[in-house]
């Protein structure tokens, strides 16, 4: 074999190599279903539950917050999930609330707030950072047609994602994977390439449910989610995705063909969750508990936070969406043109555009945002190993220590 051939290999060992830990966890809001704020009791409760379903295919041991800003407060005051997670020894992808502001300011001062109060102990915990959610989708055409609320551009997110690099840079967090989370369709929209190019990592939110005019039944769920994954990885250009939001609901209306029952949500998670993305792919889903009394879905999995869910969690060893049936059907089905609607987390939030699950009731968006530059693409931190994951060495998974090592292999053979 020929050392340029020797030299491709090695090149996608790396590339994949570099990307994140498969993460389980699920999504969690500031406030609760009465819309009082969470503290750290709250958030304890719910880490320490997901890290003990019963039959759970992995730990959950992983979070996704939507700001670091404690709900309600007047000051850049760091959320209580942050205290809650270093007791209960729970993995933090952080969440930064963009949309509707021209400065992400308060955000960058919570956390910086944060580490100042916890440090190392905060800072091991980190995964990642994802700068924004859903504001792409709140612009769109689509978005402005669902009254979404208020978004940000890709020349917004962009600034944003260069401001928070530049407030961290030097710190323990600098080398922490920035990205973005936003509906699948936004990601494969040609004019949002520029936040593509300025993140490490794309997130996504998926709603089989809501594909209406697309077949959107429970049996083709899996073959919609795949379409949707599949779209987004030409889109992305070998960029890393993480499944930031997907569920099924158990309560609510027929949505199209789409029904919410215990028993729908049950197959989503299996041909979906442990056929797809278990053990994969970063995946936070969609939810251990829901936020919002006005969102009449409800996709949480389990009651009042009790470890025994609505259903088995199970993975059965054989699924019923196979590779070859997910490319017929996504042939058969309408072209890709998007949900129609945001995930949960948007949608619920009426005409804010901030969701139950991103009230951002004491970030004050005023201000001027902080000039911006530019920082190179990292690899997750150290601390970034998740339970049940590919082995890993300070952060750099086994496949891009043999992508290394077939490199110098190669280069001594010349």
């Amino acid at each position: 074999m020929r050392a340029s051939e020797f030299l491709a290999g090695a090149a996608a060992l790396l590339a994949s190599g570099v990307s994140a830990e498969a993460y389980l966890g699920f999504n969690s809001g500031n406030t609760l279903p009465s819309r009082e704020a969470k503290f750290k009791k709250d958030w304890v409760q719910e880490f320490t539950t997901a890290q003990n379903l019963k039959n759970a295919p992995g730990t959950f041991n992983a979070v996704r917050l939507y700001t670091n800003i404690q709900a309600y407060s007047q000051t850049s005051e760091p959320i209580e999930a942050f205290e809650a997670a270093i007791e209960t020894n729970t993995k933090i992808l952080l969440g930064v609330w963009a949309s509707g502001t021209n400065t992400i300011e308060p955000e960058i001062k919570a956390l910086q707030n944060g580490i100042a109060k916890y440090g190392k102990k905060l800072t091991d915990l980190i995964i990642g950072a994802s700068i924004g959610s859903e504001d792409l989708y709140r612009v769109s055409v689509t978005g402005i047609q669902n009254k979404s609320g208020a978004g940000a551009g890709p020349s917004e997110l962009v600034k944003f994602i260069a401001d928070w690099k530049k407030a961290f840079q030097g710190t323990a967090i600098a080398n922490v994977p920035i990205g973005h989370v936003d509906t699948w369709d936004a990601w494969t929209n040609g004019t949002n390439k520029p936040v593509i190019d300025a993140v490490d990592w794309v997130g996504v939110d998926e709603y089989p449910y809501y594909e209406n005019g697309k077949g959107n039944n429970i049996e083709n769920s899996g073959y919609l989610f795949d379409r949707a994954y599949d779209a987004i990885e030409k889109a992305v250009a070998g960029k890393p995705i993480w499944v930031t939001e997907t569920g099924w609901p158990y309560v609510g209306q027929t949505w199209d063909k789409a029904e919410a029952t215990v028993k729908n949500q049950q197959y989503y998670w299996q041909e979906v969750g442990c056929r797809k993305l278990f053990g994969k792919v970063p995946t936070f889903w969609y939810n251990l508990r829901d936020s919002n009394p006005d969102n009449e879905m409800k996709f949480a999995i389990t009651d009042n936070l009790s470890t025994t869910p609505h259903f088995d969690l199970t993975c059965p060893k054989t699924f019923k969406t196979t590779p070859k049936a997910s490319s017929s059907s996504a042939s058969a089905t309408s072209a890709a043109t998007g949900t129609g609607v945001s995930s949960p987390s948007s949608m619920e939030s009426g005409s804010s555009g901030s969701g139950s699950d991103a009230e951002q009731s004491g970030s004050a968006s005023s201000g001027t945002a902080s000039s911006s530059e530019p920082a190179t693409v990292t690899a997750p931190a150290e601390s970034a190993v998740a339970t049940g994951s590919a082995t890993s060495v300070k952060g750099v998974s086994a496949a891009a220590v043999a992508g290394m090592t077939l490199l110098v292999g190669v280069f001594a053979m010349l």
